[in-house]
């Protein structure tokens, strides 16, 4: 991989967090998979362009704009070598041959100028060290005229799994746990500063759109709790309690995900920030 800049998110993504995604991808995709079709539907992909996928992960939207414009081509581009190892073994599975992947901070990765049509992303663009250097950085690898469509997390006020976590703050050291306007997950749930970014990197005819969608996080509350507090900031969270505290937080997330319980499964409601922008033509 070429240098980082984003070195704690490079240090959580090859470590546990980038481990245990790609070790559950399939459970991953159903909590955020039910944005694809807002992403996809605003991205208006068209056979014989150049995607770039920013912060691919496992490679499900990459995998999905390369079916959507072949014979052209998608390139996805992530920190995690563990995901972006089960993403080229999904794409040999599946048999998408104009797909690739590579290793590297969007930031600061030499990616080829003017070499795609559009570049989108799905939660992958809210960790950057300096937002405006790596929206810059894509910017330059889009053909003038080339467009982005970004989905990133919105307000903490409209995600229901946080909501969920907010019944563990008496168990769990959460101070601030999902809060938004800094770096982090919620690092662009403010419209305003979001369209600021891109403005300041060089886009022009820069939009924001609110979108829901629902998720499926387990097959009932219990199973969905588990997975939650597995996952890396819950696991975070659990490290700093004894082993009492774990438990009982368990319990009281469980009972927290209840009313949440349906035929198909543990189901709840996020929020995203659907973010459009064209480079100057």
């Amino acid at each position: 991989m070429h240098g980082i800049a984003n070195t704690a998110q490079a240090q959580a993504w090859n470590g546990y967090e980038g481990a245990h995604w790609a070790a559950h991808q399939d459970r991953w995709n159903a909590v955020n998979g039910g944005f694809d079709r807002p992403l996809l539907d605003a991205a208006a992909l068209r056979a014989g362009e150049h995607v770039l996928d920013v912060g691919c992960g496992a490679g499900a939207t990459t995998r999905l704009a390369a079916r959507a414009v072949g014979p052209g081509r998608a390139l996805g581009l992530d920190l995690s070598a563990p995901m972006l190892e089960r993403a080229r073994a999904r794409a040999a599975d599946e048999g998408v041959a104009n797909v690739s992947f590579e290793h590297g901070d969007a930031q600061v990765h030499p990616l080829a100028p003017d070499s795609f049509d559009v570049a989108i992303s799905r939660f992958g663009v809210m960790f950057f060290t300096d937002p405006v250097a790596a929206f810059a950085n894509v910017a330059r690898a889009l053909r003038p005229g080339g467009r982005v469509v970004f989905l990133s997390t919105a307000e903490p006020e409209g995600t229901e799994w946080l909501r969920a976590f907010g019944a563990l703050d008496d168990i769990l050291p959460l101070r601030g746990f999902g809060a938004s306007g800094g770096p982090g997950m919620f690092s662009l749930a403010d419209a305003g500063t979001a369209t600021g970014l891109l403005t300041a990197a060089g886009f022009h005819d820069v939009r924001a759109e609110r979108v829901q969608a629902y998720g499926t996080w387990g097959r009932d509350a219990e199973d969905a709790a588990r997975f939650m507090l597995e996952s890396g900031p819950g696991r975070h969270l659990l490290e700093q309690v004894d082993a009492d505290a774990r438990a009982l937080a368990h319990v009281r997330l469980t009972e927290r995900l209840r009313r949440h319980e349906t035929p198909e499964g543990l189901r709840l409601r996020g929020a995203g920030r659907l973010l459009t922008a064209r480079r100057p033509a």
